[in-house]
């Protein structure tokens, strides 16, 4: 590990001590866990402590973790994960945080603390279903107003619930129940469709 990651380990230890729940260095970054409940606490910590710094947030993203590992994952469902960046100090952290329950996933907002966290929020808020306490305008973001589910869950089905098209009786787009023809995705040459044998 270099000097400047070891230096930055030992000052995020120091400034957030019990507060943590992981911290790891892997592939050249530092990565960070801690509660929902610390959630603000820390991140105001990693931007105004001197030897942090964090001015910028550069990702926010959501996770399902119901498959992770091929389904031996046994922990919380749902979590975010913030990346992001001192200018000033060059240097960077990986921060993850856990949702306190998998039924319905609460984050506190991270508007107030860097406000480009807005559309990063709606994002994983329309596409995961996670709700940011206190987020001034929490709507869809990526999918349509009457879409219904969250597309990057796990168990959101592949086709989707429904489908859209343009009706010309109506003059309108309707939604509709998918409707997908089954169909055999065996190559011809692979599959043996009754082939006379010698």
């Amino acid at each position: 590990m270099s000097a400047k990651l070891e230096h930055l380990s030992a000052q995020l230890k120091l400034a957030l001590s019990d507060l943590l729940v992981k911290h790891h260095v892997d592939l050249g970054e530092v990565s960070i866990e801690v509660k929902s409940e610390h959630m603000l606490e820390v991140c105001r910590k990693l931007r105004d402590h001197a030897e942090l710094k964090f001015e910028q947030l550069i990702d926010l993203c959501g996770v399902d973790y119901s498959e992770y590992g091929d389904g031996r994952w046994e922990g919380a469902r749902y979590a975010i994960v913030v990346h992001l960046l001192s200018v000033s100090l060059n240097q960077r952290v990986r921060l993850r945080v856990f949702a306190q329950e998998d039924d319905f996933p609460v984050f506190p907002t991270l508007i107030d603390v860097w406000p480009v966290a807005n559309w990063f929020e709606r994002e994983a808020f329309d596409l995961f279903g996670m709700m940011f306490e206190n987020h001034p305008d929490l709507r869809r973001i990526l999918t349509d107003y009457g879409f219904v589910g969250h597309p990057f869950r796990k168990d959101f089905p592949m086709i989707g619930n429904v489908e859209m098209r343009y009706d010309p009786v109506q003059q309108r787009v309707v939604y509709q129940p998918v409707s997908i023809e089954l169909r055999n995705n065996v190559p011809r040459v692979i599959r043996d469709e009754g082939a006379h044998h010698g």
